[in-house]
């Protein structure tokens, strides 16, 4: 009843909005405007209709300022423009349901066309592609392909007037900005370019090489041209905008009111089911979606299924059968359903979530204080903690392996039984153009707080993958990598001699050089200072490499591989987790200019022997210990799901999962969270096969 309650008091409040809205345009005089179109820059602005009516004049501005309020799609120069293919939708999705568009820079020639006439073809698409309420709810990503592109080719102020178009005076969510393969000379004018952007919209624009552009879109849903399964139809497309821009105007003509809001099923919704987004492969399945009235069948194409559900907490996602709902997300709000036939019905989302939304608490609830999990401890105990992780470790899989086990790639898995998922696999680039499975690793992405792939959980190197590895290390940036393990434990490889491990020795693998410049050994961890060299470039870069050394298998630091007092080691891992954030922030730093990726820096790579159980320890607790500076609160079930569900079987052992809540107490107590905390009695009533 509660429930039902406060659904219809916020389907209240959109209606109010919606109104206000409408009557406030009416009283400026803005003329005639369809409730569809209002809904379209209220969604845009979270249904605050003071920032939607700063959008839609903010809009209007802008359409007479550059030009873009009559069309002649049918005409040249307009046409011309459009069939040049620079600018297009793709008729796919990412993985949270924003739709793709892509801007090919080597099409473009400033000397043969007007900014004008360039941004009637960027507007004229995206109209049509925003009449998805799909879209509208999820946003778009911008991609622009800078691949053999050269100077003449890159025109500063079209690329500043269609960013500051897209960022303020559009109504669409700008998801990501991803400036694909720049070139040298497109550094400078990149960072005049930045200083355009808000702060938080500036955290979501991105330099990436080809490989890296799968960590932001899945592979599956993009062209050949950018290392993606399918190829890029734009005639189509620009058939289906033509037959869209002739049926609003005809609606116009019947209306009286231009409705740019009719409902287009171009780029199908993604709709998620147990939290797998299934891609439609075949063109002839019946599940293939229709092209308007054209007759041609749209699909998406690409890998086996993948989750986009960062939370397998949440299994509720509000879609009525037949009805065609889309959810209309409210921000700080629960998310509900606006239907175009059917009813309205509440519900629960899990998108994905973005680069400022990528909290522990986004993905496992509003977290506990110190003192809150301090009296939890005290009341459920060990056996408590354990029994919670076991009711973790018995949910299967929230996705696939298909690329882990395919025969070339089964060699490259140190352990057959701990593979890496389908969704968050980390691509390398394709070093065989004739062999696919080059861009294999076995490693996946991993959110930290306020930061989508913020790590990356691999296993220990083999040998034959030494190459793989530092290629990985190259392609993502990355400047700090924390080892857990030994490379010998109880007389058994655990990992590669992937590093020198003397001062001043020097390996070579494949195209890569790694020089150790010094090496310092403390009690509990051993610090490299590595110089990462690509040979073929001859271009340096300084990798932070700290290794800890008294965390053993199965187990804890200081309690071994079972039973014991899970945090009585906890001191040294959180005075090693600051020395690795100390070494993030410096070799962020030394990157400058070069790195324009998210204000936190690259991936950090951690691995143990298998990827899973030190690794998926270490980041839960550095997750967490984030979490708690910045909100005075964390929540380490929910963080290990997430985790979890990017990596899986993270947190291998009971004892693992017991260390992160005892450890992220003695952190609050070191950090003046709490005074102290005393857990008498709670390894009373131990199981004693726990493990």
């Amino acid at each position: 009843m509660k429930m039902e309650t406060a659904f219809f008091r916020r389907l209240l409040k959109y209606i109010r909005a919606t109104k206000t809205f409408l009557n406030e345009l009416s009283e400026t005089g803005a003329g005639c405007v369809s409730r569809a179109t209002a809904i379209k820059f209220l969604l845009a602005r979270k249904f605050d209709v003071g920032r939607a009516h700063a959008l839609w004049r903010q809009h209007e501005a802008t359409r007479r300022r550059e030009g873009l309020n009559k069309f002649e799609p049918f005409e040249v120069p307009l046409k011309s423009e459009l069939e040049t293919g620079k600018f297009t939708i793709l008729p796919t999705r990412d993985a949270t349901g924003a739709a793709i568009a892509v801007f090919t820079a080597n099409k473009h020639f400033p000397s043969q066309t007007t900014h004008q006439t360039t941004l009637q073809g960027v507007v004229y698409q995206l109209d049509v592609a925003l009449q998805s309420l799909e879209t509208q709810r999820a946003g778009l990503v911008f991609i622009y392909d800078m691949t053999d592109s050269k100077y003449t080719n890159f025109d500063y102020e079209l690329s500043q007037k269609i960013l500051t178009m897209l960022k303020g005076g559009y109504p669409a969510k700008l998801k990501k900005v991803l400036i694909v393969t720049a070139p040298l000379w497109f550094k400078a004018p990149f960072r005049i370019l930045r200083l355009f952007v808000r702060e938080k919209l500036r955290e979501r624009v991105h330099t990436v090489s080809a490989p890296q552009l799968g960590a932001h879109v899945p592979r599956s849903s993009l062209p050949k041209q950018l290392g993606g399964l399918h190829d890029t139809d734009h005639t189509t497309w620009l058939e289906y905008c033509k037959n869209s821009y002739i049926n609003n105007i005809q609606n116009s003509k019947l209306d009286g009111v231009i409705d740019e809001y009719v409902i287009s099923n171009h780029i199908p919704p993604v709709e998620p089911q147990n939290g797998i987004i299934e891609h439609q492969s075949d063109m002839t399945s019946d599940r293939a979606v229709r092209l308007g009235d054209t007759g041609t069948k749209m699909h998406i194409s690409g890998d086996p299924p993948y989750t986009c559900d960062p939370s397998p907490l949440r299994h509720s996602h509000g879609y009525n059968g037949d009805t065609k709902s889309r959810h209309i997300n409210s921000g700080d709000e629960d998310d509900i359903d606006i239907s175009t036939r059917g009813t309205w019905s509440s519900g629960e989302l899990s998108p994905g979530l973005s680069d400022e939304e990528c909290a522990a608490g986004g993905a496992g609830g509003a977290g506990e204080t110190p003192a809150a999990l301090l009296a939890r401890l005290r009341l459920v105990r060990r056996r408590g903690l354990v029994a919670e992780y076991d009711e973790i470790r018995s949910r299967p899989p929230v996705g696939t392996f298909h690329n882990a086990k395919l025969p070339s790639n089964l060699a490259k898995n140190r352990y057959t039984d701990v593979l890496c998922y389908d969704h968050s696999r980390v691509l390398l680039s394709q070093t065989d153009p004739d062999d696919p499975t080059t861009d294999y690793i076995n490693a996946n992405y991993v959110d930290g707080y306020k930061q989508k792939n913020a790590y990356i959980c691999t296993q220990g190197p083999l040998p034959k993958t030494f190459g793989d590895f530092w290629r990985m290390v190259w392609e993502q940036g990355t400047v700090v990598i924390v080892m857990t393990t030994r490379v010998m434990e109880r007389g058994r490889v655990k990992c590669g001699q992937y590093w020198p491990a003397a001062a001043g020795a020097r390996q070579q693998h494949g195209p890569y050089a790694v020089l150790a410049e010094d090496v310092i050994q403390h009690d509990d961890y051993t610090i490299s200072s590595l110089v990462l060299t690509e040979l073929r470039t001859e271009q340096v870069r300084r990798v932070w490499h700290g290794q800890y050394t008294r965390w053993p298998d199965y187990g804890v630091p200081g309690g071994g591989g079972g039973g014991g007092a899970a945090g009585a080691r906890a001191l040294p891992v959180l005075r090693f987790m600051q020395l690795v954030r100390r070494a993030q922030q410096r070799g962020l730093a030394e990157l400058g200019d070069a790195w324009a990726g998210h204000s936190k820096g690259p991936p950090i790579v951690v691995h143990c022997s298998a990827g899973i159980g030190r690794t998926g320890t270490f980041l839960t607790l550095d997750t967490c210990a984030a979490r708690l500076e910045a909100e005075g609160a964390a929540d380490v079930r929910g963080t290990v799901e997430r985790i979890r569900s990017q990596r899986a079987h993270s947190i291998q052992m009971p004892d693992q999962y017991v260390f992160c809540h005892l450890a992220l107490l003695e952190y609050a107590v070191i950090n003046g969270y709490l005074e102290s905390a005393d857990l008498t009695g709670f390894d009373d009533e131990n199981d004693e096969e726990s493990e």
